[in-house]
């Protein structure tokens, strides 16, 4: 294990550097950019991945893409020991061109875990050469969450998105909307779809889901986080997480189904 910072070491001639980082519960990156790609995995805590055209939440176990040359900041929720794998452009070129939030499977941590093992300057030409070579094979291959929400390109409308972020609830509606904007109900919505892929209904309730997260992975009880949002009970938030994700709050968080709801 190696907790050094990517600018120390980026001048190695190597496809893929594997290194780890610390950071403490609350820590802000400012907004920067990296010449590799980067996969971002972590055991514990949650991470929040911000770029000008949408967000990114990474929960426990998971994972999430930055492509070379894309500018984000990072907030941490809870300690996290951050695994990296940076990679050069020209091997990373099967790999989207857009931050994903992926599902990291068993072997592909074991992977992760070995890589971090090796010497920074391993043999191209051996069993360490052959398991990163692995490594890119797999990380092409890893599921894609629906873990990111979008931002519009349009100022007027990503400024009424922001300021939802910073107070979601899930009883605004597209008269709210329209009306700031001056729009017709018709033409905000296609308006709406056009600048960000999805329904203003559908990107409502990515936005409300994603704001529980950090809330969640801090200990907050559901019906708290729910009760905030704007859901009339914990049960109709955790249908709708449960929905969305796969599984309830506490389950998806990797928490025990004791703590408190």
């Amino acid at each position: 294990m190696r907790d050094i910072p990517i600018d120390a070491v980026d001048h190695i001639r190597r496809p893929i550097v594997a290194i780890t980082r610390d950071h403490p519960d609350g820590r802000q990156i400012a907004p920067h950019s990296h010449r590799r790609g980067q996969l971002i995995s972590g055991a514990t805590g949650l991470i929040v991945l911000s770029t000008p055209y949408g967000t990114w939440v990474m929960p426990p176990q998971r994972g999430v893409w930055i492509p070379p040359g894309v500018i984000h900041n990072v907030q941490m929720v809870g300690a996290v020991r951050v695994q990296s794998l940076y990679i050069e452009p020209d091997a990373a070129r099967g790999m989207p061109d857009h931050c994903q939030v992926l599902e990291i499977s068993s072997f592909m941590r074991g992977l992760i875990v070995e890589a971090l093992d090796l010497p920074l300057e391993y043999d191209l030409g051996g069993r360490a050469g052959a398991l990163m070579t692995l490594l890119g094979y797999e990380i092409a291959r890893l599921p894609t969450l629906p873990l990111s929400l979008p931002y519009p390109r349009d100022d007027r409308l990503a400024a009424i998105c922001r300021r939802f972020m910073q107070r979601p609830n899930i009883h605004e509606t597209i008269d709210d909307w329209s009306g700031r904007l001056g729009m017709s109900r018709r033409a905000f919505t296609r308006f709406f779809r056009k600048e960000t892929g999805l329904s203003f209904v559908a990107w409502r309730q990515q936005a409300c889901l994603l704001s529980a997260l950090p809330q969640l992975a801090t200990g907050r009880p559901v019906t708290a986080v729910a009760l905030d949002l704007g859901y009339e009970n914990p049960a109709a938030f955790t249908i709708m997480f449960k929905k969305a994700f796969g599984a309830p709050p506490l389950a998806y968080l990797g928490r025990r189904a004791s703590a408190r709801v």
